[in-house]
C-alpha cells in the first residue's frame, strides 16, 4: 500500500495540528482527491444499504450473512476515513503524527479484514458445495471470531513505520522505513498475504467449478452472481498493487543485493560463499 502515501501540506511538522489550513489547493492532490471522493460517495451509502437492509441475505446460510456483514462493515469503516485523506491531498495535513499512524491503522486493519472475508467466503463456499461432509459452521464462525485479533497483529507495521516527512512546504503522512531490510519485510509480508489469499480464492472457485456442476452452482443464481462478482472485483483490484510491490522489492534487490555482495566478496574467506540471511 506504499503507493497510498497521502500528501499534505504545513510548513512546520511540528505545529502542523494548530496551523489554519492554506488557502490554495495542490493540484498534483486533485485527481487522487477526485478518486477517493467517488469511493466515499458511491461506498458509504451502498454499504450502509447493506447492513440496513440485508438484501437478498435470507437466502444465505448464517455463516455466510455474518461473512458481507463483516465484508461491509469493513469497507464503510475503511470509507468513513476517507473526507481526511481528501482534506489532506487537497490542503494541509492538520490532524498531527498520531492521527497519521492511528489513521493509517484502521484503514490497513480494515483492508486486512476485508481480504481475509473474502478469502473466507471463497473457502467456505468451496467447502459447503464440494466437501459438505466435512464443513463445521462452529469452525467457520471461529475463524471469522479470529480475524480481528490477526488484521490487528497484521497492520503493526502501519504504526511503526508511518511518519510525517517534511518536504519543502509540504509535509506527507507516508512510510519512513529505517532500514532496507524494514522496508523489504514490510513489502514481502504485506505482498505474501496477498498472494496467498489470492491463491485460496482462485483455486477454491476453480475447484468450484471443475467439480461442481453449473445447474447445482447456480441452483441459486442471485447468489451466485453476487459472491462471484466480489470475488472477481477482489482479484482484479489486488493483482496491480502486489504486482507493484514485488517490482518494487525486485528493483532494489537488483540494485543493492549485487553491491552488498561486491562488498562481502572483498572480505574474502567462506563468507563470500554464504548467501545473504535475507535473500
Amino acid at each position: 500500500m506504499e503507493h497510498l502515501n497521502m500528501t499534505a501540506v504545513t510548513p512546520n511538522i511540528s505545529s502542523s495540528p494548530g496551523l489554519l489550513p492554506s488557502p490554495s489547493v495542490d493540484s498534483r492532490g486533485v485527481l487522487p482527491a477526485a478518486v477517493l471522493s467517488v469511493c466515499f460517495l458511491l461506498g458509504v451509502p451502498g454499504n450502509i444499504a447493506v447492513i440496513v437492509l440485508k438484501p437478498n441475505f435470507q437466502q444465505l446460510s448464517s455463516v455466510t450473512r455474518r461473512l458481507m456483514l463483516n465484508l461491509a462493515m469493513s469497507d464503510l469503516l475503511c470509507l468513513l476515513t476517507l473526507p481526511l485523506w481528501i482534506y489532506s491531498f487537497l490542503y494541509n495535513w492538520i490532524f498531527g503524527p498520531v492521527a497519521c499512524k492511528i489513521l493509517t491503522y484502521i484503514m490497513y486493519c480494515n483492508v486486512y479484514r476485508s481480504l481475509l472475508t473474502v478469502t473466507l467466503l471463497s473457502l467456505q463456499r468451496y467447502m459447503l458445495m464440494v466437501h459438505q461432509q466435512l464443513y463445521n459452521q462452529t469452525k467457520m464462525r471461529l475463524l471469522l471470531i479470529l480475524l480481528w485479533p490477526v488484521v490487528m497483529v497484521l497492520s503493526i507495521p502501519a504504526l511503526v513505520v508511518r511518519q510525517l516527512i517534511p518536504d519543502e512546504q509540504r509535509v506527507h503522512c507516508r512510510y519512513q522505513y529505517s532500514s532496507k531490510a524494514q522496508k523489504i519485510a514490510v513489502l514481502l509480508t504485506e505482498t505474501m498475504l496477498g498472494f496467498v489469499s489470492l491463491f485460496v480464492v482462485a483455486l477454491s472457485y476453480i475447484q468450484l467449478y471443475r467439480k461442481v456442476n453449473r445447474a447445482a452452482f447456480f441452483n441459486n443464481p442471485q447468489t451466485s452472481r453476487l459472491v462471484t462478482s466480489i470475488v472477481v472485483v477482489f482479484v482484479l483490484l489486488w493483482i496491480p498493487h502486489h504486482t507493484v510491490n514485488i517490482l518494487s522489492v525486485a528493483i532494489w534487490h537488483s540494485v543493492y543485493c549485487p553491491r552488498t555482495l561486491r562488498h562481502m566478496g572483498g572480505q574474502g574467506g567462506n563468507q563470500s560463499r554464504n548467501p545473504p540471511i535475507w535473500s
